[in-house]
């Protein structure tokens, strides 16, 4: 059977799985791989060998990076880091200018916060905010949802895009240093969209009371679990571009050592332990907030880890071969991974399984798409991003809680989230078009 037919039957496989049987992610990209490899003819071995490579390989280079961003972002939310944060960009802002406060905060809160948990914690100040400024409910909720979905998609340490830089061997600095400019330049559309489209719509406020920390934890606290780590993975980025040479040196070696992504962030855990009160069983038991870190971080390893398996059984069929010579003088480039994941994203509702399963596809053809060198890499990871976001609807379990918490029926959602998360992911593309076109 053809590659090209193998591999669309796979993904057909892939989203009846999740969207008409509701099967877990992970075990419909498990059953979805192994299903291409006997469609494509590889042997028993080859099959076997890809899944326990795949697996593996994937779980050496991001498991654990993964594992610590989602403490550091569950013990910023439990200790009200997050909430401090949260408060003082507002305060920064200005009530007057709400829609870009909201826009900023969502931003800047969901790198280290899953979007889900960082609404929960915005939305009682949205609706205070709003209120008090009187300015369209609808308006500041979309400005704050695609600020959360922005850097959920496109910057690192959130899960999503540092699985896709693991699967693609881009270098996490320059994701993070290439996704914050990217995703930064994108949100003017995003601002415009609020300001201008979704502030016409009319959704009620319900106030209620905004629950705060009766201790918050000082500011440069909540801080140091964030910057320190983003820092040094940058530090160590820097230092290995083959344009800069630096002498060895002990402080390089330092850097070196520090600004390893699994060690930046295992800092970063730390450095989260000064913001508790009280170092105690609340925080470090299997029902503390380390366990509830590892049930929340455990799908999006092993969905990863089955995303790994995908792409090494694809790698391992040859399929980059038949890619070469089917799109020779295609001008795909950077395209193909955003459109497909665009794909996945729309089908099957999670961006971190577009993300994750994008990259798996992309990997092996990364030669042929004339994606293989760092710099290219790099825009690869953030144009599966911007694929990722395009667009959020009804199978989307964001949709749903935005919806929810905001008293949005699904028309008001598709106006607001679906319409600006299509915003969101074709200017973000437009952006790595053009950067592209300068740099490269």
């Amino acid at each position: 059977m053809s590659y090209l037919i193998a591999l669309v039957l796979s993904l057909a496989l892939l989203i009846v799985g999740i969207i008409k049987f509701k099967v877990h992610p992970f075990f419909v990209l498990l059953f979805s791989a192994i299903a291409y490899g006997f469609m494509t003819g590889m042997d028993i071995e080859s099959i076997i060998n890809s899944i326990n490579n795949g697996f593996g390989d994937i779980m050496g280079k991001i498991g654990l990076i993964i594992l610590f961003g989602v403490t550091i972002g569950k013990v910023l939310e439990k200790s009200g880091g997050a909430f401090v944060i949260a408060s003082k960009i507002l305060q920064l802002i200005g009530a007057k200018s709400i829609h870009l406060a909201m826009l900023l905060t969502g931003y800047i809160l969901s790198i280290p916060v899953f979007a889900d948990s960082a609404l929960l914690i915005m939305n009682p100040l949205n609706k205070v905010l709003s209120s008090k400024a009187g300015v369209s409910f609808a308006g500041t909720t979309a400005a704050l949802a695609l600020g959360l979905t922005a850097s959920h998609t496109m910057v690192p340490p959130t899960p999503g895009p540092i699985a896709a830089a693991g699967i693609l061997g881009a270098d996490l600095g320059s994701v993070m240093i290439w996704g914050l400019l990217i995703s930064s330049i994108s949100l003017i559309a995003c601002y415009f969209f609020a300001t201008k489209f979704a502030s016409r719509i009319n959704i009620p406020i319900t106030l209620e009371a905004v629950t705060t920390q009766q201790e918050q934890p000082a500011l440069w606290k909540s801080l140091l679990a964030i910057v320190i780590p983003i820092v040094l993975i940058i530090l160590k980025s820097v230092m290995d571009y083959p344009e800069f040479t630096f002498e060895p040196s002990p402080v390089k070696t330092v850097i070196s050592f520090m600004g390893t992504p699994v060690i930046a962030l295992l800092i970063g855990v730390l450095l989260s332990l000064v913001l508790p009160k009280k170092l105690d069983e609340k925080i470090f038991s299997s029902t503390g907030w380390f366990g509830e870190s590892l049930r929340e971080a455990a799908p999006i390893i092993f969905i990863t880890g089955a995303g790994g398996i995908f792409g090494k059984m694809l790698q391992n069929s040859g399929i980059a071969d038949t890619i070469t010579s089917e799109f020779t003088g295609m001008e795909l480039g950077l395209f193909l991974p955003f459109l497909l994941a665009a794909c996945l994203k729309t089908t099957q509702g999670s961006s971190t399984v577009a993300l994750v399963t994008t990259a798996s596809i992309i990997a092996p053809l990364m030669p042929a798409l004339g994606l293989n060198d760092p710099f290219m890499a790099t825009m690869t990871v953030l144009s599966i991003g911007a694929g990722a976001s395009v667009v959020s609807h009804v199978n989307d379990s964001f949709f749903w809680v935005l919806t929810q918490l905001t008293g949005m029926n699904v028309k008001q959602g598709y106006q607001i989230q679906s319409a600006g998360t299509f915003v969101l992911g074709a200017t973000a593309m437009t952006v790595i078009t053009i950067i592209v076109k300068i740099m490269h």
